[in-house]
């Protein structure tokens, strides 16, 4: 018998990330089934804002984006009435028109190779803290995954739908995953749909926990080496397939016309 009682935390965590590799259940969906599931899934979690925010992925081809059409609300989304869309925000596959907001996506595409996903959404929450002027605040273990990745946009541009309200969000997120965005709502970018579809559940828990905090008293920090191991450890990639699995299966218990095929 193998004794792990004496291994050391970091032999134990990647003892454990190479299992989560073959022990952990995930799915296997297209691009549009994860973005529609995505939309279905944020909307059950409270991202529902009338016809407000826009979740987005990158086409095959290099400048495109799939996204939602105007109109209809993240409830209402399936894989068929998807658009696959241009930086120019003409319409290349699919009927209707895309949310003219969607602009800022383009210069995120263009700024950040990294990122395949874009989630923006104004969930109650996250808005409500928005209204403050004040930074989300990441001091709980679960949402260590936005741990100095972050950021935030004290001045709120307008309606996003110019170029320039694009350049100013591009800029101030950065090189970081999220970002509250003052007077309007949040963000959340992704290398792959689960990651960005993780942490938009968890950015609005971040922002509800930390209002509630705050009625109560002080927010006191995570101790900076702690929570840098937490959200990298939380930050795997198979972990964020696992996230979006469990999310995935929630939303087609609740929303079985999400998926056509």
């Amino acid at each position: 018998m193998t004794d792990t009682m004496h291994a050391s935390k970091q032999e134990l965590m990647a003892t454990a990330e190479t299992k989560m590799l073959t022990e952990v259940t995930t799915g296997s969906w297209t691009l549009r089934q994860k973005i529609a599931l995505t939309c279905r899934a944020l909307s059950d979690a409270g991202h529902d804002s009338g016809l407000a925010g826009q979740i987005s992925a990158r086409g095959g081809q290099p400048g495109t984006f799939v996204t939602q059409r105007l109109g209809l609300g993240f409830d209402e989304i399936t894989e068929d009435n998807l658009l696959l869309v241009n930086e120019d925000l003409e319409v290349l596959d699919g009927e209707g028109m895309p949310n003219p907001a969607n602009r800022f996506h383009s210069w995120i595409y263009r700024a950040r190779p990294d990122v395949n996903c874009i989630v923006h959404t104004h969930p109650l929450h996250a808005t409500a803290l928005s209204m403050l002027e004040i930074p989300l605040v990441v001091s709980q273990m679960d949402i260590a995954p936005l741990y100095d990745d972050c950021a935030f946009l004290a001045d709120w541009p307008g309606v996003p739908v110019g170029n320039e309200e694009g350049e100013i969000i591009s800029a101030a997120l950065g090189d970081k995953r999220a970002i509250l965005l003052a007077h309007h709502g949040q963000l959340v970018v992704g290398n792959t749909v689960e990651e960005a579809c993780s942490l938009g559940h968890l950015i609005e828990r971040a922002a509800r926990l930390q209002l509630l905090a705050m009625a109560a008293g002080d927010i006191k920090p995570l101790p900076p080496r702690l929570a840098k191991e937490a959200h990298d450890w939380t930050l795997t990639p198979r972990r964020s397939e696992a996230n979006f699995a469990y999310y995935a299966r929630r939303a087609l218990r609740n929303h079985p016309d999400t998926l056509t095929n």
